[in-house]
């Protein structure tokens, strides 16, 4: 646990210079993923957009992943419509699952809001171990997504 805290408050002040003042969505959301992913070494990190009525496949670091998700469904539906975060430690035990890879044991899914609070897309990060994500993360990756909306939207 003191570890994974280490890396995020060694993390955020990085994401902070990499993104200050940055407006192009894809840049900033392909820079966060990778800076997650090389961080933590997840098995998948990525951005879902709204877009069109549903969650569409954003910047991501990871295998080939699900392109078009309807809101509600999955985890990441979910989350964006319920407007929460959502930390699964076993996917196989959560409703609904979409499993864009069977290696995909636990999942981490957090909303990214515009200035009018209103969910633009999602964090999503994905986890080959079971129970991988706890309220620490689900503490601070709401703060780096909170530094997203502010720097984009």
């Amino acid at each position: 646990m003191e570890n994974k805290q280490k890396k995020y408050d060694e993390l955020f002040p990085q994401v902070r210079a990499l993104i200050d003042g940055e407006h192009e969505e894809m840049s900033v959301l392909a820079n966060v993923s990778a800076a997650l992913k090389e961080s933590f070494g997840w098995f998948w990190v990525g951005f879902y957009l709204e877009r069109d009525g549903e969650l569409r496949l954003g910047p991501f670091q990871g295998t080939v992943a699900c392109m078009h998700i309807a809101h509600g469904r999955g985890v990441c539906g979910t989350s964006f419509a319920q407007q929460q975060s959502i930390v699964v430690p076993d996917v196989e035990l959560f409703p609904g699952h979409i499993a864009c890879s069977s290696l995909s044991r636990s999942e981490i899914v957090i909303p990214i809001f515009n200035s009018e609070h209103v969910p633009v897309g999602v964090l999503d990060i994905d986890s080959t171990e079971l129970e991988t994500f706890d309220d620490t993360d689900r503490v601070q990756l709401e703060r780096l997504c909170g530094l997203i909306s502010e720097t984009l939207y």
